[in-house]
């Protein structure tokens, strides 16, 4: 069993819920990515999303974009990402998980990939460029490691794609819970409680739901239904202010933000 497997397995016998930020790696600087994991889970978050920054990001919306493009003009390498993820993973309890582009991770050589994260701690990926039909090689890879493979299944998914998706996710499954990029939004698409509610049906998995996702209220509406809520737009803009203001202030109010959400669990 992989951490996340252990975490979400915890957390069901508990009757509690996860809340996985998502945070760049290397915006504005890695120190400060460092920062923002330690601080979030003092706060009590549960695992976290770490993005790789990517020249041209899948379903990113304008505010996670800019903050890759803020971090690779700072010429920020794999390595170093990876070496920083590998300083964090062992002090905190939260499994950590790269959201990645299957062109690094092709690039860097799938079993090179995995063996790097895995050895560093990391828990898990997600591939959002990486369709079903293609992920066998990457998945039986994971496998192997014991790092859990995280697939996405939208709103537009088909049933039995959906279904397929299900079977060979590992850790957890990522519900995107509107079709078109990430983003805070005022109102989630009123199918969503009933879309997941199928999916419940089709899979014991853990089921995560991210893009949109920004409020006490959208928590309140879908915890229910999730075994996890998944928060990047809301985050990365807020770690966006300490490329101006004073970083101890912007962890304050990164962590008291986060601290509403955790409250609304």
């Amino acid at each position: 069993m992989s951490k996340i497997d252990d975490l979400f397995l915890t957390l069901r016998r508990e009757r509690r819920k996860a809340l996985m930020p998502f945070i760049t790696a290397g915006d504005p600087d890695l120190a400060f990515t460092a920062a923002v994991v330690k601080e979030l889970v003092a706060r009590g978050c549960h695992l976290f999303e770490i993005g790789i920054p990517y020249s041209d990001p899948i379903a990113d919306g304008p505010v996670i974009q800019a903050s890759y493009t803020r971090a690779l003009a700072h010429k920020i390498k794999l390595d170093d990402i990876l070496q920083t993820l590998g300083d964090v993973a062992p002090r905190v309890a939260a499994p950590l998980v790269t959201m990645v582009s299957y062109a690094i991770v092709y690039r860097h050589g799938l079993e090179k990939y995995v063996d790097d994260v895995g050895r560093r701690g990391v828990a898990g990926l997600i591939v959002p460029d990486l369709p079903v039909d293609e992920s066998a090689a990457l998945a039986k890879i994971c496998a192997a490691r014991n790092v859990s493979l995280i697939q996405l299944v939208t709103p537009v998914t088909p049933r039995e794609r959906a279904v397929r998706i299900a079977e060979t996710s590992t850790g957890f499954l990522y519900y995107v819970s509107v079709a078109g990029i990430t983003g805070e939004r005022t109102q989630l698409p009123p199918d969503l409680i009933d879309n997941v509610g199928w999916l419940r049906t089709q899979t014991d998995l853990p089921i995560c739901i991210g893009f949109g996702v920004s409020t006490p209220e959208h928590v309140k509406l879908l915890t229910p239904v999730a075994d996890g809520l998944i928060v990047g737009s809301a985050i990365v803009r807020r770690i966006a202010a300490a490329n101006e203001q004073p970083r101890e202030k912007v962890l304050r109010d990164v962590g008291d933000y986060v601290a509403t959400l955790l409250a609304a669990l």
